[in-house]
């Protein structure tokens, strides 16, 4: 019989880093959402023969809400892009949270539920806003710099070695790990997937050493709240702990610090935007607007365990689906201009977070407070920062990153 499921309407290959190497395919993602928001995108290779591609809004939203029809663990979170064994990859991939679906990803959650609710976010900002303020001096006292390494990635380590319980000057260790794991499409961070790997190894060793610590001398952070807690009757095994620690030390600064740079970036080719924002600091509104403008994680896949009728298309028990955040996000039928970088953005229903469900960002709030917090330092201690280079972007189909952003921070 042939294959009449449709196919994109664009000539563009989504599993193909080399597609993303100079940023997001906007206009592709255009014509996708209005001529075939819900497409099939084949792969031959060890994954299957292809996977559902989604690109509107509202189906986005539809299909992250139903973790009981779209799984998380059948097939992984992660729409992988080589030729490794699937079953392998899952074996190694399959205890962190965002590759399990509920109950047992609601179980993990719970754990670390409670060092990310806004009470906690609030009560931490007083010493977000010192890391801010000694951000902002060094930068200034090197006159110009990378804006990536220098501000952007500055802050979410530092805020995240703070809650999880990592000294601080381990975080420099962090921002490599966290590189080689993310960006092992990127020559510049790794040579293959294989090092990725070695890099998790690197981690999960580094994770230990700070638990034997932790047993040896408790404290109040997440390292010793992961020790203590009690899941099926016992605690978590070391693997479990490993993952759990990996998960949230990269999840916890990657996203966060390209929200950042996207965000830096916007204002550099928006400088209206700059004004308005120093001289009306519409916090809230611009937090909201930096992070749908950037949506750091470009998709994840989830698998279907049923047949199941999206946007007209059947899609069936067992296929791949993969859906993209950074083309919702540009979606008109559900953002007015969405082309357009505005921060006095009103009703802003990004879904850079996720489109709901369980699997919501956890550390949104305090990715909100950290970009909050940064930016107004930015605009009251160097308002005249300026752009001196074009900035480079990471080669990935999964993570929207900007590698280095040139400026000088001051006339």
């Amino acid at each position: 019989m042939p294959d009449l499921r449709p196919r994109c309407p664009v000539d563009i290959d989504l599993i193909d880093p080399d597609t993303f190497e100079d940023g997001l395919p906007l206009e592709q993602f255009a014509v996708m959402r209005e001529q075939a928001p819900v497409f099939w995108h084949p792969q031959p290779g060890t994954w299957g023969d292809g996977f559902w591609v989604v690109t509107r809004h509202a189906d986005v939203m539809e299909v992250s809400r139903q973790a009981e029809i779209f799984s998380s663990y059948e097939r992984g979170a992660l729409l992988h892009t080589g030729d490794q064994d699937e079953e392998q990859a899952l074996q190694m991939t399959r205890m962190l949270m965002l590759n399990m679906d509920p109950p047992e990803h609601s179980q993990l959650r719970n754990i670390v539920q409670r060092a990310f609710t806004p009470r906690t976010i609030r009560g931490l900002e007083s010493r977000l806003q010192e890391f801010a303020d000694d951000i902002v001096d060094r930068a200034l006292a090197k006159g110009e710099g990378d804006f990536v390494k220098d501000v952007a990635a500055e802050l979410p380590l530092l805020a995240i070695c703070e809650l999880i319980g990592i000294p601080a000057e381990d975080r420099v260790k962090i921002f490599d790990l966290s590189n080689r794991l993310i960006g092992f499409d990127d020559p510049e961070f790794a040579t293959s997937i294989d090092d990725a790997h070695l890099a998790s190894i690197e981690m999960y060793a580094y994770a230990n050493g700070l638990a034997e610590e932790r047993q040896r001398e408790p404290r109040e952070d997440i390292i010793t709240r992961l020790l203590n807690a009690e899941v099926d009757g016992g605690n978590l095994t070391v693997e479990q702990f490993d993952v759990f620690f990996l998960l949230l030390s990269v999840a916890g600064n990657e996203t966060t610090r390209n929200a950042i740079t996207h965000g830096m970036h916007a204002f550099f080719q928006n400088p209206d935007q700059w004004e308005i924002f120093k001289a009306e600091r519409p916090l809230d509104t611009a937090v909201e607007e930096i992070i749908r403008w950037g949506t750091p994680v470009i998709q994840f896949q989830r698998t279907a365990l049923s047949d199941y009728v999206l946007s007209g298309q059947k899609i069936s028990k067992g296929d791949r689906v993969a859906i993209y955040y950074s083309a919702a996000n540009r979606d008109a039928t559900a953002l007015p201009e969405p082309d357009s970088f505005d921060v006095r953005r009103a009703d802003n229903e990004h879904i850079a977070f996720g489109g709901g469900g369980p699997h919501f960002c956890l550390g949104a709030n305090l990715a909100r407070a950290e970009i909050r917090i940064l930016f107004d330092t930015i605009a009251n201690r160097m308002p005249d920062i300026v752009q001196t280079g074009d900035p480079r972007m990471l080669r990935s189909s999964f993570i929207n990153g900007i590698k280095e952003l040139p400026v000088r921070y001051a006339p």
